[in-house]
Formats: structure tokens, sequence, C-alpha cells
């Protein structure tokens, strides 16, 4: 995987966390990254995930749904031990993760927000979620993906 190295890589290698990198052809048209993600390499999309970055009492929060459903943001804002929450502008999603959108990773993130896991992770041997580049997933184990981001897991999936 020459040349595909993103800092969500280098964070798992730096950690020795075992994974698996899977690479697709990214469609621009396609409507959703992560539905696309799960077409592409043949995957239950339950098991694919999101990273959406919130704003929770306007402190940038990043919450982790699977790609299937949406992410109740009042639950995030209580799991995250606040009282509201709104989908943070793209712009200071971009600039706090180091990432473009529909390639924001949990991984290896400029500015280590705090982040939120949808607890329907943990039914899963392994997860899969953005690499740090549109066209790019990683695979791991949820336990793993929780102790790498200190996330705190809750049901913030709706």
């Amino acid at each position: 995987m020459a040349g595909k190295g993103t800092p969500a890589t280098a964070a798992l290698a730096k950690h020795k966390i075992a994974h698996t990198l899977h690479a697709y052809e990214h469609d621009p048209k396609h409507e959703s990254y992560g539905l696309e993600a799960a077409e592409a390499l043949g995957v239950d999309p339950a098991r694919v995930f999101k990273t959406l970055v919130v704003e929770v009492d306007g402190k940038l929060t990043v919450g982790v749904v699977p790609v299937t459903g949406q992410l109740d943001l009042k639950a995030l804002a209580a799991a995250a031990g606040g009282k509201r929450a709104k989908m943070a502008d793209a712009t200071a999603a971009q600039r706090a993760t180091g990432y473009v959108l529909g390639g924001i990773s949990p991984l290896g993130q400029r500015s280590r927000l705090p982040l939120v896991i949808d607890s329907s992770a943990t039914g899963f041997d392994t997860v899969y979620c953005s690499a740090g580049r549109r066209g790019l997933e990683v695979e791991l184990a949820p336990a793993e993906l929780i102790r790498l981001t200190s996330a705190v897991v809750a049901p913030i999936a709706g």
C-alpha cells in the first residue's frame, strides 16, 4: 500500500494495532461515502461506521455511528456530558481533524477531540471506518478503536 499512508494509518502502525486496509475506487457521484464503502467492499453496512464532527455546547466532538443509521444528536450530547448538539461546520470539521469530508477518520486527527462510538460497534469482531481518505477503509477490532481513541461507548445511533 505504498503511497497510501495517512495520519490514521500512521497512528495504527505506531501503536502496533492489528488492522487491514481496504482500498476501493471512490465514485464522486455516490450519495453516501459509507454506503459506497460497504457496497464496494461487500461488507454488511452495519459494520461500516461513519465519523461525524458535531458541536456539543460549542465544543467540537466526534460521533462514530453505523452508516445504516443517523446520529442521534441528543444522545451524543448526553454521552459527551453536554446539553445541546448540532452538526459542526464543514470547514471547522476539516480544520480540526485534518481530513476532508468523506475521508474523516476517528484515528490520527489533527486535534484530539472527544469521541463517542455507538455501542453497536461492540457487537462485531471487526468494524470498518475511514482510514483518512475517500476510498480507503480500515478494518480493526472495535476494542482497539475504542482504546486508541479513548472513546466513550454509548447508544448514539438513531
